[in-house]
């Protein structure tokens, strides 16, 4: 048996709001992870189209405003509808190089009704099928003016090679509970996607590690002024106030004991590599296992909710 794992950590900036050309540029990372003999590549939260940087730089809570009517419309039309293709041709690519993808988009969700938007964790397979797709949670803070939240549906995990991973979007990391939900169906690499900044990934990224005694990969994007593209509705608005960073980056894997494997990679978009065993695992649990041998069921348990939620059921 391989006990190790190679994997990629795409830390790239999206053509924003351009799902077209993000995609392109989604397969390219793909193409290079390949040459790079990866097993799974990761991408960053909500990079297809991209994340909601409006939202904090142009008084997003006004009421009724037509400027956010009209962003948010070319946002809703740019993003993913998964059961009409839009990520076909990266299932492809998952399928021909036999790589695993974890790939964060904003999910225009077929089953709520298509108008709303969920930020999306898409997992495919090295056979190029989508096994799970978990909408965040909760959309946090300022979030909340653009993304819906979401269900437990995608609280799964997956079989990858020696290893079993699953993953959270976000500040989702920062949810006990979320996080149990996975380490209780046996989890040991876990997949942290953000849309970007050290400030995220330095810490969280170590302590989940360390609780879990699992290898975490947290991966963010880059963003800076000369990402937004010229056609960006109100692009004079959004760049009046734009710091010369929306994300700087920060992607980053930690050991089972909390050590750095890749330190944060901030500034540049670029491919990062490491390979992982799943000795260190279980070395780690041997004095600690979160929901092994460590746990008291008999005191405490987590009830999860699995359903896909949905405002229509049809009895046909």
């Amino acid at each position: 048996m391989n006990n190790t794992l190679k994997v990629g950590m795409a830390q790239i900036a999206p053509v924003w709001l351009n799902k077209t050309l993000t995609i392109e540029k989604i397969n390219n990372s793909i193409q290079e992870a390949a040459t790079e003999k990866c097993e799974l590549i990761v991408f960053s939260e909500s990079l297809l189209p991209g994340y909601p940087f409006w939202l904090g730089l142009t008084n997003a809570t006004e009421f009724d405003s037509i400027i956010q009517k009209e962003i948010h419309a070319h946002y809703i039309r740019e993003s993913v509808q998964i059961e009409k293709g839009d990520l076909n041709n990266v299932c492809q690519l998952a399928k021909q190089y036999q790589m695993a993808i974890y790939l964060g988009v904003m999910e225009r969700a077929q089953n709520r009704g298509g108008h709303s938007l969920y930020c999306s964790l898409v997992y495919i397979n090295q056979k190029g099928v989508i096994k799970s797709v978990h909408r965040k949670l909760q959309p946090t803070y300022d979030e909340r003016l653009s993304w819906a939240p979401g269900d437990g549906h995608g609280l799964v995990v997956h079989d990858l090679g020696p290893f079993t991973v699953g993953g959270l979007n976000c500040w989702e990391n920062w949810m006990p509970l979320a996080r149990t939900a996975l380490y209780g169906q046996g989890e040991n690499l876990h997949i942290a996607v953000w849309p970007g900044s050290e400030r995220n990934t330095q810490d969280i990224t170590r302590f989940i590690a360390k609780e879990s005694r699992s290898f975490v990969v947290s991966v963010s994007g880059i963003m800076t002024p000369s990402n937004f593209p010229k056609d960006t509705p109100h692009l004079d608005l959004i760049l009046e106030n734009a710091p010369e960073y929306l994300t700087d980056g920060g992607s980053c894997i930690a050991a089972p004991n909390g050590e750095w494997v890749v330190a944060p990679q901030v500034g540049k978009e670029e491919l990062i590599c490491a390979e992982i065993d799943i000795n260190r695992v279980l070395e780690e649990r041997q004095n600690f296992d979160v929901c092994g041998h460590y746990s008291r069921p008999d005191v405490t348990q987590l009830t999860v909710n699995r359903k896909r939620q949905q405002v229509v059921d049809f009895d046909d």
